[in-house]
């Protein structure tokens, strides 16, 4: 379901400034970032609904590839919904491209050029206290940030007498990943199954 919208030059401007800064907070991943995407992409500016913003990670997470894709399914659908929506033709699908174009960049540059230059330092200092002291500091901020992610994602799921499978799914898939060493695409093929045959 597409939304309509209006975007100025700096409406886009913005939204590569936004995902730009957003790449520097990304420790332990872009999917920490899940959170603040959310207050702006749906909270702040409403250029993604709730249902898009989720259904954008949920496609991406379930796709082959790397973990960064639902930023490319977000600026796409903030440029689909610029443009009129998936039926307006090839007007809103280069907006959509446009999109893609512009998270990405904001995404993929600062983090990057900055992890090249933090990397090639850290190694030649690798031996220092400071250095592993950040990295031991580092484990609990990105285990908060991954928790405020699954906060995010499961908001629409606040019914506890309606959604109690997917929250006693949720928990025995914790304990299946703490407890035995199985991959994690076990899991992922029965959570496909249950929601195709209606189960969640």
């Amino acid at each position: 379901m597409s939304m309509v919208l209006s975007l100025s030059y700096q409406d886009w401007l913005n939204l590569f400034l936004q995902f730009a800064s957003l790449s520097l907070l990304g420790v332990g991943g872009t999917i920490t970032t899940a959170p603040e995407m959310h207050r702006f992409l749906v909270e702040e500016t409403h250029w993604l609904s709730e249902m898009q913003f989720s259904s954008s990670i949920a496609l991406a997470q379930s796709a082959p590839g790397p973990n960064v894709l639902f930023v490319a399914v977000m600026g796409w659908n903030v440029g689909l919904n610029a443009g009129g929506g998936l039926a307006a033709g090839p007007p809103a699908w280069w907006l959509g491209l446009l999109g893609v174009l512009l998270t990405m960049m904001g995404i993929m540059l600062p983090s990057s050029i900055l992890t090249y230059s933090a990397t090639r330092w850290a190694h030649r200092n690798r031996d220092m206290i400071a250095v592993r002291a950040f990295k031991a500091g580092m484990a609990p901020i990105v285990i908060a940030l991954l928790v405020a992610t699954g906060w995010v994602l499961t908001a629409a799921h606040n019914d506890a007498a309606r959604d109690w499978k997917l929250w006693l799914l949720t928990g025995l898939s914790c304990l299946w990943v703490w407890r035995t060493k199985h991959h994690v695409l076990w899991l992922m093929l029965a959570g496909g199954l249950l929601g195709a045959l209606g189960v969640v």
